[in-house]
């Protein structure tokens, strides 16, 4: 794989992380907890809530994502491509904004196993894919 084509896909995948998540301020996560009637230590437990820079960043996460590679696609990653995930998921978590916050329930692992595993196949990942999965 070229420079150029790695640089590519580094951005693919990113691309998939950046719209697999979906981050709240504080205030507009205190907001939902008030409607629901929780307090908002309560919504943070319930919903394992955390900033979104750090959630990207957790070892959690990235063993999430690898277990759904083993399942869903029968791949165990390479060391080269287990260094790819973490390079995906640092940037990823470079470009919050220090104040959002996320969920670990975010369907991260489940679209970022699917494209890496498609890309790695040489296949391209179709919309409908990324949607369904």
């Amino acid at each position: 794989m070229t420079t150029e084509n790695s640089v590519h896909e580094h951005a693919v995948q990113l691309a998939h992380v950046m719209s697999a998540i979906c981050t709240r301020t504080l205030n507009h996560f205190a907001e939902e907890a008030k409607i629901n009637g929780e307090s908002l230590k309560d919504a943070f437990e319930r919903y394992e809530i955390d900033y979104a820079w750090h959630v990207l960043g957790s070892e959690r996460l990235r063993e999430a994502t690898l277990a759904c590679m083993a399942q869903r696609h029968s791949l165990v990653a390479t060391e080269a491509q287990k260094a790819s995930l973490a390079g995906i998921l640092k940037s990823a978590a470079e470009a919050q904004a220090p104040e959002l916050l996320m969920s670990f329930d975010n369907e991260v692992p489940e679209k970022l196993a699917d494209s890496l595993c498609a890309a790695w196949a040489g296949r391209p990942l179709s919309p409908v894919s990324v949607q369904a999965a």
